[in-house]
């Protein structure tokens, strides 16, 4: 017998998302960071075994939007409830929100088996998780509850259990040697994305877009040019930095780390163009790859 399905990621941001993803895929595929709106797009990790194949999906953080970007994000998220073949809702110890009660309604009506995982167990007592579990056992009747710390690798195992236990017969979807269904011009985008959300504050991150204009593999050394899009003149002198300083922080930062996800030498090349207000212009959104459906 073999087991083959979609699971889809989805909960508020800031619950450690992104952080079960790469748990549970044993890969780093999407970023993280403290702040809020890290993910961004719907991204596969795709996980084999001798008798199933789990394809991930990791969602943007559930919100309310302020700009057609965000409804695009949140477009994903509704897209990752009808889609699933096992729906993986993640919360935590400390969330507290009602942005996501509508999420929660579409998820008790879609009849999709649901794991409902409490992430981030090592900052809580027993007493508070046990009030947790009960808390959420009545928000999402048919789910089963699973308590887990994905950074500190705890209950790991029993995730992947419900899982394989929920996952519906079948054939893979994907070659048994494939990653994710993500190219390597949008893992770097991500990574430079990574960096501007870890350098700078305040509303800098959440303007920012990033373009690949190039990438050239050679055997020893990729060769990649990227464009900052920022959505004012003001921010731009910001992006760069005095001398450039704080460009070239980003740029040296985000090699690094693309060297050690390609295992090779990288050349790039980092420059910041301002297009207007791109967050709601809906023909630079589907440039961007963000559908507006």
């Amino acid at each position: 017998m073999h087991k083959a399905g979609f699971v889809n990621i989805i909960g508020s941001p800031n619950v450690g998302k992104s952080t079960l993803m790469n748990a549970l895929v044993g890969e780093r595929l999407s970023i993280i960071t403290s702040k809020a709106q890290t993910t961004r797009h719907r991204i596969m990790g795709i996980v084999n075994g001798d008798d199933f194949q789990i394809v991930y999906s990791d969602t943007p953080g559930i919100l309310k939007p302020a700009y057609k970007l965000q409804e695009s994000m949140m477009n994903f998220v509704h897209g990752a409830v009808d889609d699933a073949d096992v729906i993986l809702y993640v919360t935590d110890t400390v969330e507290q929100s009602d942005r996501s009660d509508s999420v929660i309604e579409r998820v008790n009506h879609s009849g999709i088996p649901t794991i409902v995982v409490i992430n981030k167990i090592d900052l809580t007592t027993p007493a508070a998780l046990e009030a947790l579990v009960e808390q959420w056992q009545a928000k999402i009747p048919g789910a089963v509850i699973i308590p887990c710390s994905a950074k500190e690798q705890i209950g790991m195992t029993g995730v992947l259990n419900a899982i394989l236990e929920r996952l519906p017969e079948g054939e893979a979807f994907y070659p048994k040697d494939t990653l994710t269904d993500k190219t390597l011009r949008f893992f770097a985008s991500e990574i430079i994305r990574e960096k501007i959300l870890l350098n700078y504050e305040k509303e800098i991150p959440y303007c920012c877009e990033i373009e690949i204009d190039t990438y050239k593999e050679e055997p020893t050394i990729d060769r990649i040019s990227a464009t900052i899009y920022v959505s004012r003149q003001s921010q731009k002198g910001i992006v760069i930095g005095h001398k450039g300083e704080r460009l070239k922080r980003v740029g040296k930062q985000a090699r690094e780390d693309m060297e050690r996800f390609l295992q090779k030498k990288v050349f790039l090349q980092l420059f910041v163009k301002v297009q207007e207000d791109w967050r709601n212009n809906e023909r630079q959104l589907r440039r961007f790859g963000y559908d507006q459906q």
